[in-house]
């Protein structure tokens, strides 16, 4: 496949069948102590292995433009206080993503970490090191060592797991969407050189409904081959197996099947792609399942684990996800008490997420991130500012005056970093300062900071994040009078430079109302804040409609701002965007203005304003799958007034000051040239009238829009 097929063909994998999620209530979800998530943060896909005492997690990086989040291993000695670390892994320029990891450790003691990529073709890299944590370094000069294609004819080799049998031989089972192809492959790899030796397929017919994700285990003698079916981003997602006396099968459907699936409240949502690992005798199976409340788009996952029962050497019993989880596996590395867990806590602020049905959500969402959510020690709730405005804080009261040395904090994207202070105080009146990380820039979970003062109240500030428009967020803040043994590790410190700054102001602003009738745009100033001006392609005219001067754009000409959009518009960063429009004859996905890049377009990577009838008619989002269409498609032929409010959480769709459509979604977006009337894809150019644009940096609630409205309507529409 070239790129652009490769491309493609990911959004095609992701872009399946639109099945609801049920409601779901807050039936144990909220309570304390809750064993599962297993970790703080959006992972998917994991692969648990025990290396010598310590537990190694290895998962895909969720909660990033379609699963595409540095990749990283979740380090633990007890199953239960995990550090995470950043995995320093030389992937081929262009990658972008570290998809369903598996690793495997070699008979001569190296390491070999196996992932999944459709950059360039969906294949499954290797990789090399002498140590579980890397650092890791290609094999087979970087070349796939399973390409598409292996075992059966366009096969995607993703989501492969590796099984060494009894006698060293070296098995990978993958694919996905396997129920268009018909079944899995299969594939013997010489470990020596990690090539294909041997490949084959293993029909559906064996396999009933399965999708990807498949997991290879032996047990006395006999071969499981579990795996996933459905949709990973929808409650379809579940676990089946099947069994074989040989690693190739035949295979036979198991009893008890789906043996792993949603449950009736919805609390445990999708749950699948796993893998297993047995403990004195005991299995369990290492899941993920959606986040609570379900974020839009289904790559907001996090990883559980729950008991694997056999019930003899082929038959396994159903599974029962639980939100208490499985709790220690080994010796506890942290045998003191966490002195915030349960504390009174109060914030600067806390997000209220009040959203309509939408078809990830059918009965709404009525969920608020409270204070109270950072001190519950669960992985499963966090607080979360009402914006994405900084600094704000958390504050928590002890009840009583101890000695505090630590304080752990697990903010909620693991990957990237925060920057922030704690203080701590004995009255909430005087404060002093624990630790100041104000100019950081290392990410992990947890966060450690130790000290030694006396203190009833602790205070977070957060000051600043890695990436424009991430909410100041914790999954936990945890307090200890005594210190005890931690990971000497530490994530590498980012040296780019970032400007996360708003100017919270009116970036651009363009009304021809004064521009005589006739003549081309050419030239013209942009009155908005960024300043700049706008370069014509095409011929954009100043014509006049219905009384009311406006550009009109033939479908071959754009206007484009001298000036780059500002990185206050990057990434999850808030936005307004608004325009008076007259659409002739509306097609399917006509783009008003863009203000970022299409290249890399992956889930919430993009951003384009428009007026078309398709599923991206409101605004595109970059698969078609979070993408936005208006509820009720504005009439053609007529003046309307149209706008984007995106505040971080929700996106607010309006026609004419009135509430049209909205979704809870994140974005990923790269800051470029703000183009009107075009997207940079010809068939997207727009065919009609713009009469007034605007685009700011911050988000506007209804009663702004009605003003926005007002303050940029055409006085000849005005006297109407």
């Amino acid at each position: 496949m070239n790129i652009m097929g490769n491309k493609l063909f990911v959004l095609v994998l992701f872009c399946s069948f639109l099945f609801p999620f049920p409601g779901f209530t807050e039936s144990g979800l909220k309570d304390q102590g809750n064993g599962n998530p297993l970790v703080p943060g959006y992972f998917a896909d994991p692969t648990i292995k025990k290396f010598g005492n310590t537990f190694y997690l290895y998962a895909t990086t969720d909660g990033v433009k379609l699963a595409s989040g540095q990749p990283t291993v979740w380090i633990s000695k007890d199953f239960v206080n995990w550090y995470n670390y950043e995995l320093d892994i030389k992937v081929p320029d262009g990658l972008t993503n570290c998809w369903a990891p598996d690793v495997i450790h070699t008979a001569d003691g190296k390491y070999i970490y196996l992932m999944g990529n459709c950059e360039f073709g969906c294949n499954i890299y290797g990789y090399v090191s002498g140590s579980p944590m890397g650092p890791w370094t290609p094999v087979n000069n970087g070349e796939p060592i399973i390409p598409v294609g292996t075992g059966k004819k366009d096969l995607p080799a993703l989501d492969a797991q590796f099984l060494v049998d009894d006698d060293g031989a070296v098995y990978a089972y993958f694919g996905t969407w396997c129920t268009s192809f018909g079944g899995v492959g299969w594939a013997k790899l010489n470990p020596q050189c990690w090539t294909v030796e041997k490949q084959g397929f293993i029909p559906i017919a064996e396999l009933p409904k399965a999708f990807e994700a498949c997991y290879p285990m032996k047990r006395n003698g006999k071969y499981i081959l579990m795996y996933s079916s459905g949709d990973c981003r929808l409650s379809s997602y579940a676990v089946h197996y099947a069994w074989a006396d040989t690693p190739t099968g035949s295979f036979h459907y198991g009893a008890n099947n789906p043996v792993l699936s949603s449950n009736a409240d919805g609390t445990v949502d999708s749950p699948g792609h796993h893998s297993v690992i047995e403990v004195d005798g005991q299995y369990y199976i290492i899941y993920h399942r959606h986040d609570n409340p379900h974020s839009s788009g289904g790559m907001f996952r996090q990883v559980c684990a729950d008991k694997l029962v056999f019930a003899n050497d082929t038959t396994i019993e159903k599974v029962i996800p639980t939100h208490t989880g499985i709790g220690l596996l080994g010796k506890d590395q942290v045998p003191y008490k966490n002195l915030a867990l349960g504390v009174k806590a109060s914030a600067s602020s806390f997000y209220k997420m009040k959203a309509e049905p939408n078809h990830f959500s059918p009965k709404g969402i009525d969920y608020e991130y409270t204070p109270s959510l950072a001190v519950d020690d669960n992985n499963g709730t966090l607080w979360k500012a009402s914006s994405g405005r900084l600094p704000q804080s958390l504050v928590i009261d002890l009840g009583k005056t101890v000695e505090v040395k630590r304080i752990e904090t697990q903010f909620e994207h693991a990957e990237f970093y925060y920057q922030y202070k704690l203080e701590i105080s004995t009255d909430s009146i005087h404060w002093q300062l624990f630790a100041d990380r104000t100019d950081n820039r290392r990410s992990g979970s947890p966060m450690i900071d130790d000290h030694n003062l006396p203190a009833r109240f602790i205070r977070l500030s957060i000051t600043g994040t890695e990436k424009p428009g991430l909410y100041a967020a914790v999954w936990n803040i945890k307090v200890y009078d005594s210190l005890f043994d931690v990971p000497s590790f530490q994530n590498k410190e980012v040296t780019n430079e970032t400007d996360n700054v708003r100017s919270e102001s009116r970036l651009v602003n363009l009304n021809v109302a004064k521009r005589k009738v006739g003549t081309t745009l050419r030239g013209a100033k942009n009155k908005g804040t960024l300043g700049g001006t706008f370069e014509s392609i095409g011929n954009p005219v100043v014509v006049s409609v219905n009384q009311v001067k406006a550009i009109q754009f033939d479908g071959n000409s754009e206007l484009k701002l001298s000036v780059k959009a500002p990185s206050s518009l990057e990434w999850n960063s808030a936005f307004t965007a608004s325009a008076w429009v007259l659409n002739p004859e509306i097609g399917d996905g006509e783009c008003l203005m863009v203000w970022n890049s299409r290249d890399n377009m992956l889930m919430g990577s993009y951003a384009a304003m428009g007026y078309g009838k398709e599923n991206y008619g409101a605004v595109a989002h970059g698969d078609g799958y979070i993408d936005i269409p208006f509820r009720k498609l504005p009439e053609a032929g007529k003046w309307h007034h149209l706008a984007v409010s995106f505040d971080g959480m929700i996106e607010n769709i309006y026609v004419d000051g009135k509430l049209d459509s909205q979704l809870p979604l994140n974005l990923f977006v790269q800051n470029d040239t703000i183009r009107i009337g075009a997207s940079g894809e010809p068939s997207e150019n727009f065919s009609g009238y713009i009469a007034n644009i605007q685009l700011f940096d911050y988000s506007m609630d209804a009663a702004g829009i009605e003003k926005l409205l007002k303050e940029t309507q055409p006085g000849a529409l005005n006297k109407k």
